[in-house]
């Protein structure tokens, strides 16, 4: 008798220590994050993996992230965004423009010769995309809005230093705009999602890639080019791309009031600006990859990007035609997304 009245206490204990426990273990929210690129990616290493440890460590563990790289989940790279809309993820990395006319007011940053930096030009984004873009994202809570740092021509027969070089060249184009953008500038465009650029490259479907130097390294893309084609720095950036972290509304009106401030904490102008800076940062490095091949470069000077420039010119005039069209006043959008770039 003595030793059963000793055990109930003390299993009373361990029921009541393991009850809390598997409470604990309960309250943990684990939040799928999906995108495109692979596990060893800047995009991924630099970006999400410290996004998810930040509200990780600011929820005391209550919120962890379990990421799938390289379309683990299933569907391919335009179909991101639905995926967060339809709750096939909880949060998404995607590429608006990979699904073309979809995003026409978010793509007054993807004109060409509008940016100058990442960092910068995100911080604009989230500003300009929020007030003007909301219809466009309705069925996500976009979480960050940013750019890359601008694009290179890679190609790998024929060095590219004039717009005649381009002539007749295919080259792989990530959006719409940068499709019209090519053709502008004489080149065939191609236009197909990064992943698909390697082999495609290796293949020779295509003669060169219009891509960031962020994603070269994580592609392999400096193994099958020989030459790569940059802009004179001081002139506004070739082409870039807007991207959104994006998260199902379900799952965040599911948080609770304590875990939701975190998310919010974790989203904004500057969690964008600092997506802006992870790419511009990653420039040096991802170019390092070719440099180490012993491939080619050639840097376009000014006056050369100035003749791009005014052959790229009709691509922003189509656009705000486009926009307006829709019932947008497109000259009133380009005039504020400038605005916010110069500032």
């Amino acid at each position: 008798m003595k030793t059963r009245n000793l055990l109930t206490p003390l299993c009373a204990s361990v029921l009541m220590t393991f009850g809390a426990a598997q409470a604990q273990a309960d309250d943990v929210v684990t939040l799928r994050v999906h995108h495109f690129l692979p596990p060893s990616s800047n995009t991924q290493l630099k970006f999400l993996e410290p996004w998810c440890a930040k509200i990780n460590a600011e929820s005391a563990g209550r919120l962890k992230c379990q990421i799938y790289p390289a379309m683990q989940m299933g569907g391919t790279p335009p179909q991101l965004f639905d995926q967060a809309k339809d709750g096939v993820a909880d949060i998404v990395w995607a590429l608006p423009g990979y699904q073309a006319g979809r995003f026409l007011v978010t793509e007054a940053f993807e004109l060409p010769f509008m940016g100058i930096s990442g960092e910068k030009s995100s911080r604009a984004l989230w500003t300009y995309a929020t007030k003007n873009a909301t219809e466009e994202y309705k069925g996500v809570r976009p979480l960050v809005f940013h750019v890359i740092s601008g694009m290179a021509l890679h190609t790998s027969k024929k060095q590219v230093k004039t717009m005649d070089d381009l002539r007749g060249l295919k080259v792989r184009a990530p959006t719409r705009l940068a499709t019209r953008m090519l053709t502008a500038l004489g080149a065939t465009p191609v236009p197909m999602p990064v992943p698909l650029v390697t082999e495609s490259l290796s293949k020779g479907v295509i003669d060169g890639a219009m891509i960031p130097w962020e994603v070269v390294p994580a592609m392999k893309v400096q193994d099958v080019v020989k030459y790569h084609t940059e802009t004179d720095p001081s002139m506004p950036l070739l082409s870039t791309s807007a991207f959104v972290l994006a998260m199902n509304p379900a799952k965040y009106d599911s948080l609770p009031p304590e875990l939701k401030k975190v998310i919010d904490a974790n989203s904004g102008a500057e969690v964008s600006a600092w997506a802006g800076k992870v790419w511009d940062d990653a420039t040096l490095a991802g170019r390092q990859s070719a440099v180490d091949r012993k491939n080619t470069f050639y840097m376009v000077p000014a006056d050369e990007v100035k003749k791009w420039q005014k052959a790229s010119e009709s691509v922003t005039a189509e656009w705000v035609k486009e926009v307006t069209a829709k019932g947008h006043d497109g000259q009133k959008l380009l005039a504020e997304a400038q605005a916010l770039l110069s500032n």
